[in-house]
């Protein structure tokens, strides 16, 4: 089984309990008063499930899926539209791992490594639109 495979597994387990994605988010914004204020205006339930979706499309997009959907994002976030600055997908990966390793009972150091190798493509991707 691949790396982007047992990410898959990993982030299936992870968020099949509801609560996953409010604690991640309280986990997120507890990084930074600046995370915390990028999301004062938020409707978080909505914001909720495009992190489910955003997820799922940084993972397929390591299983071979087309950069379409990693480049829609990395337009979204960008200088030019939504502003979120690259060095906070750094605080954003390290929240989704403590999360995930809350919710995924196979979680280990070994699988977290996984995680990071097998987003980083998709994530510097994103990071290196912010200023196109």
């Amino acid at each position: 089984m691949g790396d982007a495979d047992l990410v898959f597994q990993s982030y299936g387990r992870a968020c099949n309990t509801p609560s996953f994605f409010e604690d991640f988010y309280s986990t997120f914004m507890g990084k930074s008063p600046d995370i915390r204020a990028m999301f004062v205006n938020t409707n978080m339930e909505a914001q909720r499930g495009l992190l489910r979706s955003g997820v799922l499309w940084l993972i397929m997009h390591a299983r071979g899926m087309s950069d379409a959907k990693i480049r829609a994002l990395g337009e979204s976030h960008s200088k030019k539209n939504m502003n979120i600055n690259p060095m906070y997908y750094g605080m954003w990966l390290d929240a989704l791992l403590e999360t995930i390793s809350r919710y995924d009972p196979e979680f280990s150091p070994e699988l977290e490594l996984t995680w990071r190798n097998t987003l980083r493509p998709s994530i510097e991707m994103i990071q290196d639109m912010y200023d196109k």
